[in-house]
């Protein structure tokens, strides 16, 4: 199904704000991009116009880039921007993904909305994450996932990235907190009594000398944020990457 105001084969310039969509059109359709924020890093070298940021959108360039589509996510960008978009006669395709089956749908309806047929990675990534996509295994390990520090704030519930954690064994301990992305602190963190932190290098940059030291006696993982929390290309192998990245940390 597609947006009011598309013709099905009809899109041929399309405008992303959300780094995961950017990297998804533009590893199936090289060249129907025409504009994307200024966090999409992936693929390397993508030249397309940058409009701004996913929170702050420059919806006049936007609109002067006159896209057939712009797609965006319910939760990574504010519906104040996309009504803009919408008000000056751009159709939007919103995609709403928490969980690892919602992302593997939503990624074949936008890319259908897109006029793509599904892409090899798209494929790939289903095949990685055959066996648990009914339903979790049991949990063999509980995690506690910060995404920021200055003030601390980690996953909690009803995440994307929870989700890809859980399909790997691993439980997050915010899971049943009332917050999406509660504020909390080192000291709680460890109270929490966690198998392991979860340090993804994005939104907060955490590195070897940037956020292990706060969980001294802790296992700590460092992992890349686009495999845990990008929903894309980087399905293929996330699996096998988080996998190893959690392996080390024991």
């Amino acid at each position: 199904m597609s947006p009011p105001g598309v013709a099905p084969g009809r899109v041929r310039r399309v405008v992303s704000l959300v780094p995961s969509l950017t990297e998804a059109i533009a590893e199936t359709a090289p060249g129907l991009l025409a504009g994307a924020t200024d966090w999409c890093t992936h693929p390397a070298g993508l030249d397309v116009t940058r409009v701004r940021g996913t929170k702050n959108p420059d919806t006049d360039r936007i609109i002067a880039l006159a896209p057939d589509l712009v797609v965006a996510n319910f939760e990574e960008n504010r519906e104040a921007d996309l009504d803009v978009l919408r008000a000056a006669g751009v159709p939007v395709w919103v995609t709403v993904i928490r969980t690892l089956p919602e992302a593997l749908s939503e990624l074949t309806r936008m890319l259908a909305a897109c006029g793509l047929d599904e892409p090899p990675w798209l494929g790939a990534a289903r095949t990685a994450w055959a066996d648990v996509l009914e339903e979790p295994p049991p949990p063999s390990r509980k995690a506690v996932v910060p995404i920021w520090r200055r003030p601390w704030m980690v996953l909690g519930r009803d995440t994307f990235a929870g989700d890809l954690l859980a399909r790997l064994g691993v439980a997050n301990t915010y899971a049943t907190d009332a917050e999406r992305y509660p504020r909390t602190s080192a000291e709680e963190i460890v109270r929490r009594g966690p198998d392991v932190v979860v340090l993804p290098d994005e939104p907060y940059a955490f590195g070897e000398t940037d956020g292990p030291e706060a969980f001294p006696g802790l296992p700590v993982a460092l992992v890349s944020g686009r495999h845990l929390e990008w929903y894309g290309p980087s399905l293929a192998e996330a699996r096998r990457l988080l996998t190893e990245a959690l392996r080390r940390s024991v």
